[in-house]
């Protein structure tokens, strides 16, 4: 369909763009919202999980949950240019994270046959406090499959796309594994502190395996508790990553929420792919050893319970030799080559339990 198709109504003003340029409400088809519940009737801002559950986990989860980490809009356009105007009401300012990862939004785009590429980011002022407009340019007019990564520590109430009104919009192809692949944990898994939204692990992971995702990284409040466990267990997914190793306040609270956590999701879902992983190097690291003796012996509790879907991975294997100088912004949360190194390695594993999953198909 042409932009001329669509209804006018939904359009807004904005700064960006000129004359010919249309702005669209990006939870209005022919868009496809992924990884976040779009803003409602019940509730005004994008978010993680149902806000009633959150609000049942903890106060972290419940403010936590608005910020759109693992969020994405998805849409095919021949527009020369895309925009957006975004509303935002929860701006977090970190002095240790990029402006462009709390705030910004990433642009991905592909022509037929073409790699899923780095296309631009939609960049916030460094004092925006209730949102902006930005454009990126995108050259020659083609059609093209684009991908919207949305703020890894930013809430977002309104997102509205702008493109050329004469451009071409259709729904994007739908993801290889269309059942998304969920990721529990800390704010490493939140996506602390990637330069901008494209560079989380979860967000690399998803572009080379072409698997959708839900991002349940909170940052400081992914303690195991089990009222997040429910819900995993409620959706359908094609594998899940339980990561929250770095949250847990000591080696006996890990112990106590670890397998109970595992169990309840297992219970629900006999064939789920489970992916345990443990913190990755940090500098205050005297107790990881133990802690991940605790997160193999939820994996070797299951492999002698006969589930041979599971798997584990450990996170001190996840850095390199340069890591120690060169992978994190504090001796703890990856940098954008940190998690990199993450994806590097998880890569394997997840694509081998996506493999295992399709085989039942």
């Amino acid at each position: 369909m042409k932009i001329s198709d669509i209804d006018k109504n939904l359009a807004v003003d904005a700064k960006v763009g000129d004359e010919n340029t249309v702005f669209l409400d990006a939870r209005q088809a022919p868009f496809t919202i992924h990884g976040v519940i779009p803003a409602d009737e019940t509730e005004n801002y994008y978010r993680r999980m149902p806000q009633t559950v959150a609000d049942s986990v903890s106060k972290g989860v419940s403010q936590l949950n608005h910020h759109t980490a693992g969020g994405r809009v998805r849409f095919r356009t021949d527009s020369p240019y895309v925009c957006i105007h975004t509303v935002q009401s929860c701006v977090t300012q970190m002095s240790h994270m990029a402006v462009c990862g709390i705030g910004g939004f990433d642009l991905y785009a592909s022509a037929d046959g073409e790699e899923h590429l780095y296309a631009g980011t939609f960049r916030p002022d460094f004092h925006m406090q209730d949102g902006y407009d930005s454009i990126v340019r995108l050259g020659d007019r083609r059609m093209r499959t684009i991908t919207i990564n949305m703020p890894l520590y930013g809430g977002v109430n309104e997102l509205y796309i702008g493109l050329d009104k004469s451009a071409a919009l259709e729904p994007a192809p739908a993801y290889r594994w269309e059942k998304p692949v969920a990721y529990y944990g800390s704010s490493i898994t939140q996506g602390g502190c990637a330069s901008r939204p494209g560079n989380s692990y979860q967000a690399i992971l998803t572009r080379r395996l072409d698997c959708d995702h839900i991002n349940l990284g909170f940052s400081g409040s992914g303690m195991g508790e089990q009222e997040v466990a429910r819900y995993i267990a409620s959706l359908e997914l094609s594998a899940f990553v339980m990561d929250y190793d770095c949250n847990s306040r000591t080696v006996e609270s890990l112990m106590a929420t670890h397998e109970p956590f595992f169990r309840t999701i297992r219970e629900a879902q006999p064939d789920l792919p489970i992916i345990f992983v443990s913190r990755p190097p940090m500098l205050v690291h005297e107790f990881s050893a133990r802690r991940f003796e605790v997160i193999a012996q939820t994996y070797l509790n299951a492999r002698a319970a006969g589930d041979t879907n599971v798997y584990l991975v450990n996170g001190q294997q996840f850095y390199d030799e340069y890591a120690g100088d060169c992978a994190t912004v504090d001796g703890l949360h990856p940098n954008d080559y940190g998690f990199v190194l993450m994806a590097k390695t998880l890569e394997p594993v997840l694509k081998k339990a996506l493999m295992r999953e399709s085989e039942k198909y």
